[in-house]
């Protein structure tokens, strides 16, 4: 038993791995135990890595640094990556009023955090941690404590302190959540039936995702007019892929000669072919992929090198081949000629048995090449992310000069590269367990570090401290935001109950708050409203920590 009691008493390579593979383990173990149907989740591994260090069990400082620094880039790098390519077009598409409503949360819960710190005699680094795990957004935490280490004459103590008021706040920053939608609910006497049911028909009122409708030319002007010549088409977003002509039907092309008596089949969105209808005729009574027995249709991937930034136009022409349509992360769409293939994309095409063949090796349809992530572009874009994060910026009314760090810096450049996509056959994009594995391992690391670094003062403030008023204080943070929108919400803008559920658990990013949520009412609109506020509130959270530390320290 010697050897054991020496590999966890004396510092060496084998205790630091032994150690941080024990807190993680462990700290992922307890955050699955379910409380009322409440789990800690990922957070758990903060609080096993607390218990380890009550117990004197941590790490060489020199070795925590590096872990939590690394992990935090990983975390927040993967982070850019996946709110990057929603970021803009969820604020515009899915509606700025849900995304100004979780905004104001974030900006309201940051005014009380300052509000607390100044009139509660509550120090800024502990009030960072209270506004972090009030709102249960490590991604806060971690710029907070990144900014926090680049001030000169910050001492080692005061570092632990946003872990501390991170830990005492968080428990309740989940039950608050969820309080404040109980409690929204019997104010307002809703019925989650009706909510549904509204929300559904909205909808489908609203629905832009491309259908199908075939219709027979009865337009006299069309007659003898190729696809081509007919500028509505493009104009409108919509694509001709198939043609009955003479009882045979054919891919439909550009040159493709316009007859009356023809039927077509269009791809678009719904409010534009109810709009052609009255352009081009009635619905027809043939149901052209059903009659069609020289056509086929295929979904095929662009994963080789050679198809990627191919126009649509291109791809037709040479493979004799209608792309229908296209889906990319978020959207699914008709294309134009004009369109270019990206990595990723998934095209649904229309044509022959030997012309689909012939397609589907220039695009690569690859799903092993597709589900296994580039190396190198990852850390170019860290190696950009931490050049930019170390550049110093001078803003007025700041003394000195402020930089976005190792959380700003990487978070900023994996968006940025997520909306570029692809450069040349270099692709940012990473597959979603790709994704998740990078994030997961980065948030760990930097939990079980913030742990391990706080612990030996955690049970002391609790219990001897003023833990207990910090606590209420973070409970403040919490719920104070959230029923002041959720009232305004309801009462002034009639948000569906459980959109301001998704709104609530989004403006939080906190995932046990959308499972409860989800719980309520199978609708999508609590996922839905979720996806749409997550992106701006996250990148808002880490900037709101680190402007409190900027400007009140």
């Amino acid at each position: 038993m010697n050897w054991l009691i020496h590999l966890f008493s004396h510092e060496s390579v084998s205790h630091s791995l032994l150690v941080i593979s024990l807190v993680v383990s462990t700290g992922l173990l307890l955050g699955r135990l379910s409380l009322f149907k409440i789990e800690l989740g990922i957070a758990g591994v903060l609080f096993s890595g607390l218990a380890f260090g009550h117990f004197g069990i941590t790490l060489p400082q020199e070795v925590m640094h590096f872990l939590r620094e690394f992990g935090l880039i990983l975390f927040v790098y993967a982070i850019g990556l996946q709110v990057g390519p929603s970021f803009v077009s969820s604020f515009f598409r899915y509606g700025i009023k849900l995304n100004v409503m979780a905004a104001s949360i974030v900006l309201l819960g940051a005014a009380i955090t300052v509000l607390i710190s100044i009139f509660g005699d509550i120090p800024i680094p502990v009030a960072v941690g209270l506004f972090s795990g009030a709102t249960t957004n490590t991604p806060s935490l971690a710029a907070a404590q990144e900014i926090l280490t680049g001030i000169a004459g910050i001492n080692p103590e005061t570092l632990k302190l946003p872990g501390l008021g991170y830990a005492v706040a968080y428990p309740f920053g989940i039950v608050g959540i969820i309080l404040s939608m109980l409690l929204t609910r019997a104010v307002f006497k809703i019925n989650l039936a009706t909510e549904s049911e509204e929300f559904s028909r909205i909808q489908q009122e609203n629905a832009k995702t491309p259908v199908w409708c075939d219709l027979t030319v009865e337009n006299p002007n069309l007659n003898n007019l190729t696809i081509g010549q007919v500028p509505f088409f493009d104009a409108m977003g919509v694509a001709v892929t198939r043609i009955l002509h003479n009882g045979e039907v054919n891919i439909a092309t550009n040159d493709t000669l316009l007859t009356t008596g023809d039927a077509i089949r269009l791809v678009g969105e719904k409010e534009s072919l109810d709009k052609l209808k009255i352009l081009i005729g009635p619905d027809s009574s043939f149901n052209l992929k059903e009659i069609a027995t020289n056509l086929f249709s295929g979904r095929f991937v662009v994963t080789h090198k050679d198809a990627v930034g191919q126009t649509v136009s291109n791809l037709r022409t040479m493979y004799g081949v209608t792309i229908s349509r296209i889906h990319r992360p978020d959207v699914e769409f008709t294309p134009t000629g004009s369109v270019h293939v990206h990595y990723g994309d998934e095209l649904n095409v229309v044509g022959s048995k030997e012309s689909l063949a012939s397609l589907e090796k220039v695009l690569g349809n690859s799903l092993e090449v597709l589900s296994h992530p580039q190396i190198v572009p990852i850390f170019i874009g860290i190696t950009l992310g931490i050049l930019l994060g170390s550049l110093p910026l001078y803003v007025p009314g700041i003394p000195s000069a402020v930089k976005l760090g190792l959380a700003g810096g990487p978070l900023i450049v994996a968006i940025l590269l997520s909306r570029i996509g692809n450069w040349g056959t270099m692709t940012w994009h990473l597959p979603k367990s790709s994704n998740i594995i990078l994030k997961d391992v980065g948030i760990v690391l930097f939990l079980a570090c913030v742990g391990l670094n706080s612990g030996d003062k955690f049970v002391n403030t609790l219990i001897n401290g003023d833990g207990f008023y910090w606590m209420a204080c973070a409970a403040m943070i919490t719920i104070g935001p959230l029923l002041i929108v959720a009232f305004v919400a309801r009462f002034f803008y009639r948000v569906n109950f459980l959109s301001m559920c998704g709104l609530l658990a989004g403006s939080m990013t906190d995932p046990p708050a959308l499972a409860f949520a989800n719980s309520l009412n199978p609708s999508a609109a609590v996922s839905i409203a979720y996806a749409t506020v997550y992106p701006l509130v996250m990148i808002l959270r880490i900037i709101s920590a680190q402007m409190i530390i900027l400007l009140f320290l």
